[in-house]
């Protein structure tokens, strides 16, 4: 891993790094979303046996009740235990996040308050191709029913034992075996054999991300998930440890990015040779060997606020603060998910800790944090007005209307008097 300082045009290069992205992938994905819209289930298979090498039919195209059972006699006890352990701290956040109703009065006569209501259909789409996610499913599906969502969709296109076994455990009954930009084509406009959603939610590939931005317009999506990002802001700290956690995250993809944001040269190089160290312990073929020698970097700030801006600004998808000295964790404004500590590895994150692993990434976490609850939810406000509110708020409605031109709205008040 390469040592640099953090200077301005170091800083730049990292984000201009970070802002390209792939027309190519924008062109191929709106041929196939375009193709699903119009021919429904004839281009949804014929892209799936072309890229996914697939043979579909409305009769193949969903997991059986009977595959998915299966499916839990084809893992280890072990494994489903590491399911329901998992799946009860997931179960736990996220019932804490669930947003709440609430009426206040807000003057006499002036009630308003939120009624909180789920989304009635989602597709959760969990990528097939060099990883099969099975931890995704989890963190899209837990949430989901916790907000009390009607029917959730999974979409996988080659869902293995695992995948099923855990759907199963999850009481998830709707497996579809599609992937690709095809699959979220089809989840986001219908087709014979795929119902249309209202929301999809998961991580891909750069050619699903591309189509999940094609379709936002006419389909609600969580959020745009680019390559995994992990970054440890420290002064000081266990080098074995800042090494493992940002090696862990690299395995995900060749283009992820994994930083350490210092102020010491020293830890830096030390931290820099462990990472060596380390990846000469894993075979060639883990993508974390191409991504830290792509993306992989030590920077060294010149102190501790600029250290700090630069992480803020960067906003990463994953922060590890392996010590709270010099008060670190208050100066961190921007994260997808923090962990504090010398033992709160990032792995926990994204398995068993109970936390939401679908994070924002490319800076969106300067706007928001990671998927939740109120993601598969929708917030409506409801305000109940007297006779005795309309006399005091009337006035204050008069005056709006007739400075914006807008007569009838002044007049749906004044009848009221």
């Amino acid at each position: 891993m390469r040592v640099l300082q953090l200077t301005s045009s170091v800083e730049e290069k990292i984000f201009a790094s970070r802002r390209a992205s792939s027309r190519d992938a924008e062109r191929v994905a709106a041929r196939i979303v375009e193709d699903v819209r119009r021919r429904g289930d004839r281009a949804l298979f014929a892209w799936a046996k072309r890229l996914d090498r697939i043979a579909l039919t409305p009769r193949n195209v969903w997991v059986s009740l009977a595959e998915l059972v299966a499916a839990r006699k084809q893992v280890s006890r072990d494994f489903l235990a590491a399911i329901d352990h998992a799946t009860r701290n997931i179960r736990a956040f996220a019932r804490a996040q669930k947003p709440r109703e609430w009426t206040i009065e807000v003057e006499p006569g002036v009630r308003a308050g939120q009624r909180v209501r789920p989304i009635d259909s989602i597709g959760c789409y969990l990528p097939g191709g060099r990883f099969s996610l099975v931890s995704t499913l989890l963190m899209t599906v837990i949430p989901a029913q916790e907000a009390g969502v009607r029917e959730i969709i999974v979409a996988s296109p080659q869902p293995g034992p695992a995948l099923l076994a855990a759907a199963e455990r999850l009481g998830v009954q709707r497996v579809a075996r599609v992937g690709g930009a095809q699959a979220i084509a089809a989840l986001a406009y219908g087709t014979r054999s795929i119902p249309r959603v209202d929301k999809i939610f998961g991580p891909g590939n750069r050619f699903v991300t591309a189509a999940k931005k094609l379709v936002s317009n006419d389909c609600a999506i969580d959020m745009l998930a680019g390559p995994t990002e992990a970054v440890v802001f420290a002064a000081k700290g266990n080098a074995r440890f800042i090494a493992a956690d940002l090696i862990a995250q690299a395995e995900h993809d060749p283009d992820a990015i994994s930083l350490f944001v210092t102020t010491s040269t020293a830890l830096a190089r030390v931290v820099a040779a462990e990472i060596e160290r380390q990846l000469a312990e894993l075979p060639k073929s883990n993508l974390a060997h191409r991504s830290l020698e792509r993306n992989g970097a030590a920077l060294v700030a010149r102190d501790l606020g600029a250290a700090a801006n630069f992480v803020n600004r960067f906003a990463p998808e994953h922060l590890s603060l392996p010590t709270s000295a010099d008060g670190l964790f208050d100066r961190i404004d921007s994260a997808g998910s923090i962990f504090l500590g010398d033992w709160s590895a990032q792995s926990f994150g994204d398995y068993a800790s109970g936390t939401n692993h679908v994070l924002p990434t490319g800076g969106a976490a300067r706007t928001r944090g990671g998927l939740s609850v109120s993601d598969f939810v929708k917030c409506i406000s409801v305000q109940e007005v007297s006779r005795g509110g309309v006399r005091r708020l009337a006035p204050v409605v008069e005056q709006f209307a007739r400075a914006e031109g807008l007569d009838a709205h002044a007049r749906s008040v004044e009848v009221r008097k």
